[in-house]
């Protein structure tokens, strides 16, 4: 008998449940053949040879030639192999990232929703190894992650440079996941699409490490043991986190809704220790049971919070790396700074939305000038916690910054700091963030909600800045914090990458089109709505809420900038940052101006005061200004200078065929040099939130060049020896067309295809590592190019 189906939705519940039929035989079958699948037990103790095997040659080479593809939340399936937890928890087929979802998705971090293999399993995630019956062979024959790298063996790198349009290398392609069921299918259907996917296979020897480890049941080993001299610090540290009086408590509460995604280290100490302060529901001294929430201020559930120094188990990424010095000086300061002044505290804040995501209610009874001295003493790592952040994919939270800007900050003043206080107590309210209405939000009455709050504010601000400078007295660059002389963080360059960013100390490239200048109360709302309130797994309306009131926050940094201009030049200034605007957009842009129109007590020279103010700045900050990233720096060769300076001055042209980050490196007669090439992207605005490209202005892209490498996510290797710089960069120059560009990549690039990708990316990250003991973190590969 025929069966017809009424609809076409009839007919999609039908193939559903055939497909879901076919499923259950596939599944049925293979049990029967290979047994049931459940977890096994893996880790073995330390001072076994299977310990060591893993160690000292199974580790270091997942690490160089899989995680630098799964280790962050986009990993392809979720799979994240940055450590042994996340090994054994396996693959999940769902995405975290969903611009569209309409309900909050239930959060899957690694080590912090669950701390059991048997417990992902039952929240979606499959094994990638064996997880039937064990044996040898059996191990190889039903272990994804075995008959992946098998079929890449079986199947190598197609012939060319270029790998053919079979292999789709986009952000948002359909993910193919398969499980142990699936793997045959897998196979038959994507023969090429072997792991690592779209790189060079491991080299025989490589293999043949990862399919002894994999034969042997995948067997894998805690962490060394920490020696005392780091027992020692973490007692220190987790005594002053600790302490009983409700001044010490709130305070440790501010600084850990601070420090939530440092990597913090022991400076004194070797490099290669990271730890994380975590919410405890048990005191220093006992095992630490942590406390999963989705927010850093959220509910903990428990009358009292201890936080404790969690050690870092997976392989350091520089995606998710914001290393956070400790030592003695910081303790001694940060006591002094927190603890010195005889404020009270009187009572613990409310963990209720409202009041836990504005941090200016909920740590009112602490001056406001010691919590701004405490973001400024790492103001680098402040900012890195909204351009960096866990989060791996944000374009359109990045849509709303400009491609390469330079920041500076207000200078903390302790003349008035209690009516400094006393303003930030006063406007709470209108100091209130989206992320109040937590992971599910709406999105227009939302936003009409606080751009109104925002717009009051301004407004209230605008009036305190007026009276601040009675008597003929004006904004000079004496407001401008210069570190105290001695802190390097009083300047930062930020550069966008459309999908991520990277900010480093010091004024880097030429003249940007914009600066922020950002006082306490707009560095702690970037904190709080972009790092500790924003949830990557929240709905559309939290997500684009967050989109949309980071607007407000750029151009109150922007206003900042522009009131030490003289006043007949803002306006001209601000209609060439945001051309094409609409007239209730440039209304909204102006209005603080209209209220704080009192003249720059800068004695302008020139016809041209943003660069006369940019080299005021530049002067000031002199002291404490770092170059490393400059290519104008002492370890620089002139004839390297000479040559990549050439690429600066290029405007439009040869920009918009260059990839946004390239890896360069050169191979002198003393040693290899790295510099980076990056492409910033020209905007005729960036208040669009979906239709960015409308605004680009291609041909103004220019290019910034930097020494030492600078990115997470590198789309192009060159590497080049002295005698080829000139031709490369004549050859950059040069460009015009694709033809051009795959010419260039012929010369001078190692390709994805290139049979030397891996002793390539070896040797970077080894001499990455080796400058940057600290700082350095493995590269991710998801972006690399295929032209």
């Amino acid at each position: 008998m025929k069966f017809f189906p009424k609809s076409k939705t009839a007919l999609l519940i039908t193939i559903i449940a055939i497909l879901g039929g076919c499923a259950m035989i596939a599944n049925s079958q293979f049990d029967d053949m290979f047994g049931t699948a459940e977890p096994q037990a893996r880790m073995v103790v330390n001072n076994s040879t299977q310990a060591e095997f893993y160690h000292q040659q199974v580790q270091p080479l997942i690490e160089q030639r899989c995680v630098v593809c799964h280790g962050c939340y986009d990993a392809p399936c979720q799979l994240k192999l940055s450590s042994p937890q996340g090994i054994d928890r396996g693959a999940n087929k769902a995405l975290v990232y969903d611009g569209t979802r309409l309900t909050a998705a239930t959060p899957k971090r690694l080590f912090i929703d669950h701390d059991s293999t048997e417990a992902w399993r039952n929240n979606e995630f499959y094994g990638v190894l064996n997880e039937r019956q064990q044996s040898p062979a059996l191990n190889q024959q039903a272990g994804v992650m075995s008959r992946l790298l098998s079929l890449k063996q079986q199947h190598p790198m197609p012939k060319g440079k270029i790998l053919p349009k079979q292999f789709n290398f986009s952000l948002d392609r359909a993910q193919q996941c398969p499980t142990d069921v699936e793997m045959d299918s897998y196979a038959q259907n994507f023969p090429d699409w072997g792991m690592p996917f779209g790189l060079p296979a491991l080299s025989q020897p490589e293999d043949e490490i990862l399919q002894e480890w994999l034969r042997n049941g995948a067997k894998m080993a805690p962490l060394l043991p920490l020696d005392n001299t780091y027992k020692v610090q973490i007692a220190t540290w987790e005594s002053f986190l600790n302490g009983d009086s409700l001044k010490e408590r709130l305070v440790s509460r501010y600084l850990y809704e601070h420090w939530f995604i440092a990597h913090l280290y022991f400076s004194e100490l070797p490099a290669g220790e990271f730890f994380k302060v975590v919410r405890s529901r048990t005191p220093p001294g006992q095992p630490i049971d942590t406390i999963a929430t989705r927010r850093p201020y959220d509910e903990p559930g428990v009358e009292r919070v201890y936080y404790r120094l969690w050690r870092e188990r997976g392989t350091i990424l520089e995606k998710t790396h914001m290393p956070y010095a400790l030592n003695n000086d910081r303790l001694i300061k940060y006591t002094q700074l927190f603890f010195q002044d005889n404020y009270q505290v009187t009572a613990l804040p409310s963990y209720k939305p409202e009041v836990a995501s504005n941090p200016f209610k909920s740590f009112e009874a602490i001056p406001s000038v010691a919590r701004y001295k405490f973001l400024l003493e790492e103001a680098e790592f402040t900012i890195m916690n909204f351009i960096k952040s866990p989060v791996c994919r944000g374009q359109v939270a990045l849509n709303v910054i400009n491609d390469r800007f330079w920041v500076f900050f207000v200078n903390p003043n302790e003349l008035h700091a209690k009516e400094h206080s006393a303003f930030y107590n006063d406007q709470q309210d209108k100091l209130a963030l989206p992320s109040a209405a937590e992971s599910n939000a709406y999105i227009l009455t939302n936003w009409l909600k606080y751009s109104k709050l925002q717009r009051t504010f301004m407004h209230n601000k605008a009036i305190k800045m007026n009276r601040a400078f009675p008597n003929g007295e004006h904004l000079t660059t004496d407001q401008i914090w210069d570190g105290d002389g001695d802190n390097t963080n009083a300047a930062l360059t930020i550069f966008r990458h459309i999908d991520s960013a990277t900010v480093v100390k010091g004024l880097v490239g030429r003249e940007p089109q914009t600066s922020w200048v950002i006082d306490y109360g707009l560095l702690e709302r970037i904190h709080y709505l972009l790092a500790a309130g924003f949830d990557v797994y929240g709905n559309i309306g939290h997500q684009l809420n967050t989109r949309l009131y980071m607007d407000f926050l750029r151009i109150e940094g922007e206003f900042n900038f522009l009131a030490l201009l003289p006043p007949d030049t803002r306006k001209a200034e601000l209609n060439k940052w945001y051309q094409g605007v609409s007239g209730s957009q440039r209304e909204y842009l102006m209005a603080p101006h209209k209220l704080f129109s009192q003249p720059s007590g800068i004695n302008y020279q020139t016809k041209q005061p943003k660069q006369e103010l940019y080299q005021l700045l530049k002067q000031k900050m002199a002291p404490v200004l770092v170059t490393d990233n400059n290519l104008e720096n002492p370890d620089t060769p002139n004839n390297h200078l000479k040559a990549l300076d050439k690429l600066q001055n290029i405007v439009g042209g040869p920009t918009t065929l260059m990839p946004q980050i390239t890896f360069l490196s050169i191979q002198g007669t003393d040693k290899t040099r790295y510099y980076t090439v990056l492409r910033n992207n020209a905007h005729s605005n960036i208040t669009s939130l979906l239709s960015e490209d409308e605004n680009r202005l291609t041909e103004q892209d220019t290019m910034t060049v930097t020494s030492g490498l600078v990115g997470a996510y590198p789309d192009v290797f060159i590497n080049i020896n002295e005698a080829q710089l000139n031709s490369y960069v004549s050859s950059v120059l040069a460009l015009s067309n694709k033809a051009d560009y795959q010419k260039l990549m012929d010369n001078y690039a190692i390709r994805r295809t290139d049979p030397n990708f891996w002793q390539h990316s070896d040797t970077v990250h080894a001499d990455n590592k080796k400058q940057h003991p600290y700082k350095a973190g493995l590269f991710d590969y998801n972006r690399l190019q295929n032209r």
